[in-house]
């Protein structure tokens, strides 16, 4: 089994400003090379696994969208790649919301990707249309991005009692970003997906299950197992027949690049507004991105902000 890091090549951001620069901001006075946040191991040339590492709650970051692109083209490149999975080795966390401490332009500074998009809508809508079949399995919070990346992969299989999935955003006044409003409601149709949406509240691994989040929830002790042999079967198979296939349900399945791309753009404008700004403040003054418990009950804590006068 082969082991690698996959490297990004940005450096850590000078933080001021806005909501994503307001609490716990470095300077860029000496800043530290990025962290390598994302581990592949090859199991077999035609079986990946992809771990996110970045401790202690796998905060999703624009110094971690080119270790992602790394990937995501890797995984689109290689000829002999079936089936990659991903998943984490951050107790408690799969992976979660974007990080709010950089400052914007950091983000909106990036280029887009091949798809024309932004870079996380474009990564995630390449990841949906390789030839590769992409499995999450989702221990700890997949909260924001790490909800995201789980609806852009093919498969998605939950821990029943770790696991937790949500799209939180509008707790803090806030549009998801990542493309949930379209692919939602073709998995689980519009009422759930308004109710995900709109309560922005915790869905554990059953409730997940029953909703179409996920495909399955499994007892923890046999979620690996189930993964690791789903995985090697698949890879067993012929690429092109896999590919093929793929892309024959691609065809009835997927949303358009457009409404992942209008999901972006609306998510870069409220996070500007005034309201977010607040809600946002708010949450890094009660230890948003620094206190374990925030992080682990931000239903808790963004249903707990109540209504926001930006004029007061």
């Amino acid at each position: 089994m082969k082991t690698c890091l996959m490297a990004g090549a940005m450096l850590l951001a000078a933080v001021t400003g806005s909501a994503f620069g307001a609490e716990g901001a470095a300077t860029d006075h000496g800043a530290a090379p990025v962290k390598q946040e994302i581990k592949v191991r090859q199991i077999s040339p035609a079986y990946w696994r992809v771990t996110l590492h970045n401790p202690p709650f796998n905060i999703f970051g624009p110094e971690t969208i080119p270790q992602l692109n790394e990937v995501i083209t890797a995984i689109e490149k290689d000829p002999d790649l079936r089936v990659v999975v991903f998943d984490s080795d951050v107790p408690g966390f799969f992976l979660t919301h974007y990080d709010f401490v950089p400052a914007l332009e950091k983000t909106t500074g990036l280029p887009p990707g091949p798809t024309g998009l932004p870079p996380l809508p474009d990564m995630l809508v390449r990841l949906s249309k390789a030839p590769v079949v992409s499995i999450v399995s989702i221990r700890g919070r997949a909260t924001g991005v790490g909800s995201e990346l789980s609806l852009a992969s093919d498969m998605r299989f939950a821990s029943r009692e770790k696991a937790i999935l949500s799209q939180w955003e509008v707790g803090a006044a806030l549009v998801p970003g990542g493309g949930p409003m379209a692919r939602l409601p073709r998995l689980m149709g519009r009422g759930r997906a308004l109710e995900v949406l709109l309560t922005g509240d915790d869905i554990n691994g059953d409730i997940a299950e029953r909703y179409g989040y996920v495909n399955r929830s499994l007892p923890d002790a046999e979620l690996d197992g189930f993964v690791d042999a789903l995985a090697r079967r698949i890879a067993g198979f012929d690429k092109q027949a896999i590919a093929d296939i793929k892309q024959l349900v691609n065809g009835p399945s997927l949303p358009p690049d457009n409404e992942i791309g209008a999901g972006w753009a609306a998510f870069i404008t409220s996070v500007q507004r005034p309201q977010a700004q607040a809600k946002i403040g708010q949450l890094m003054k009660e230890g948003l991105q620094k206190t374990p418990d925030v992080e682990t009950r931000l239903a808790h804590y963004t249903g707990e902000l109540g209504a926001t006068d930006p004029g007061k």
